[in-house]
């Protein structure tokens, strides 16, 4: 058995008491010959909420967009929802398959920006207006036009065959990203 004076464990406790109360360490855990485990652990309340807003910089250098600058209690009152879904109201035929069209508003996105690589620079809206799917976002003008055109026929027949209703891309171009900063932070 190891031999430790009562002065030297008294010690050590206590320095470990004293960091503990001080708040200096979150979580303790102190483990020698012959002294068994502790752990003290301490957190703050948290109740904050932080989904959906970007932490400001010391000097305004972070660019943000429209949709990114407004917050998301203020959907609704100053931006609108980037997808467009009537499938849930009452008396409605598909009431049942919503989470359905979630799902393909999830692969539509996907697909869109693995057609279009690198090339949006806004979020990607979907409304769904009866049988007809609009997609609309804005594009960089980074391709020649003869190409875009090829793309947005490409999205719209492939899209179109997947989702067995009619889909219409609605394209903005911008010559340049900087175009769409909206604010600093």
């Amino acid at each position: 058995m190891l031999d430790l004076s009562a002065d030297l464990l008294f010690a050590r406790l206590s320095s470990i008491d004293a960091l503990t109360a001080t708040g200096s360490w979150n979580s303790v855990r102190h483990t020698s010959p012959g002294i068994a485990s502790r752990s003290f652990h301490t957190s703050p309340a948290t109740f904050r909420v932080q989904a959906g807003k970007y932490k400001p910089t010391q000097y305004k250098t972070k660019a943000l967009t429209y949709e990114q600058a407004n917050y998301p209690h203020t959907i609704g009152i100053r931006k609108s929802w980037n997808a467009w879904n009537t499938s849930n109201l009452l008396e409605s035929n598909t009431r049942d398959q919503a989470y359905e069209q979630t799902i393909w508003d999830t692969f539509i996105r996907k697909f869109i920006y693995g057609t279009w690589h690198n090339m949006f620079v806004s979020e990607i809206i979907i409304k769904r207006r009866h049988n007809m799917i609009h997609v609309a976002g804005v594009v960089q003008q980074t391709v020649p036009v003869r190409k875009m055109y090829f793309l947005i026929g490409y999205t719209e027949e492939f899209l179109g065959y997947l989702l067995k209703s009619p889909v219409k891309m609605e394209i903005q171009s911008v010559p340049d990203k900087k175009d769409m900063i909206f604010t600093y932070i």
